[in-house]
Formats: C-alpha cells, sequence, structure tokens
C-alpha cells in the first residue's frame, strides 16, 4: 500500500491567461479573428513594453507612455496608434473590468496632411479626361482604353 504522501491530489485549474481571456471575450462579442490577432499582439506589445508586468498592475499613465512612445519613438502613423488605443481600452473595459480615465496625456501621432490632387488644363486634355472631352464620354471611354491613354491619367 502506498502512503498517503505519495497520492497526488488533483489541484485546482488554473485561472485562463491573460491572452486567453481576450481572445474568450473577443470571440463572444463576435468580433472578427483579424481583430483578435491585431488587439492580441498590441496587448503582448504593451506587456512586453513595461518587462511583463501584468497589466492589472499598470494604469491610465503607463497606458499613456505606450501609446505616447509609439507616437515619438518607433514614429507610428495616427491610425496604428489608434488601432493601439483601441486594443487596450478593450483589455481594461471589456477583460479586466477597469474603467480607465480620459487618456489625455497621450502626444498623437501625426496625421498626415492630404492635399487635392488639380490637373492642368494641358494634363487633362492629353490624359484620359481629354479623350472624353474630344469624343464624347462613351466614345471616350472605349477609346481611352484602346489607346491606353487612361492610364497616363493622374487620376486613373
Amino acid at each position: 500500500m502506498r502512503p498517503v504522501d505519495s497520492v497526488p491530489f488533483a489541484s485546482a485549474p488554473s485561472p485562463p491567461r491573460l491572452l486567453d481571456q481576450v481572445r474568450a471575450r473577443i470571440r463572444v462579442k463576435h468580433y472578427s479573428i483579424r481583430t483578435e490577432d491585431t488587439y492580441v499582439d498590441w496587448i503582448k506589445r504593451f506587456v512586453l513594453h513595461f518587462g511583463k508586468r501584468p497589466p492589472r498592475e499598470l494604469g491610465a499613465r503607463h497606458v499613456e507612455a505606450f501609446l505616447s512612445d509609439l507616437a515619438v519613438t518607433r514614429r507610428v502613423a495616427a491610425s496604428t496608434q489608434n488601432q493601439a488605443k483601441a486594443a487596450l481600452l478593450f483589455l481594461y473595459r471589456e477583460v479586466l473590468e477597469v474603467e480607465l480615465p480620459w487618456l489625455e496625456g497621450i502626444t498623437q501621432a501625426r496625421t498626415p496632411q492630404r492635399l487635392p490632387v488639380v490637373l492642368t488644363r494641358a494634363e487633362a486634355q492629353a490624359g484620359w479626361l481629354g479623350c472624353v472631352a474630344r469624343t464624347g464620354w462613351w466614345q471616350g471611354c472605349s477609346m481611352a482604353r484602346d489607346c491606353g491613354c487612361w492610364r497616363r491619367c493622374a487620376c486613373g
């Protein structure tokens, strides 16, 4: 007969890991698989940025520092920074159930200034628009495809 000390005890199951909790919550809310992958990736980057400290120990100050670092040091686009922000807000609100105060101390990534493309009269007459203007809409479309001038037009 075996001694009592040698009998393995059934231990209580460990709680799910953080990223498994994130994935489960995303699936409950029916987010797309690409959103799941992206959010998990941003959360991993956030945890690694602060030396694998649990996010429960980190707060709004850390989220602001991470997002500002993305803009200043890594020089990411504004849309990338917004994606990371959405992932971290999801983590804190939906998974950890912690409400972060409004994040005002974030250095925002720059949004590029978009300038409209305006053709000169000569450029318009030389390109696809010129074919349409000279021959009429329907004939211009087929001629533009045949002669290949639609490829030279800045808008096509």
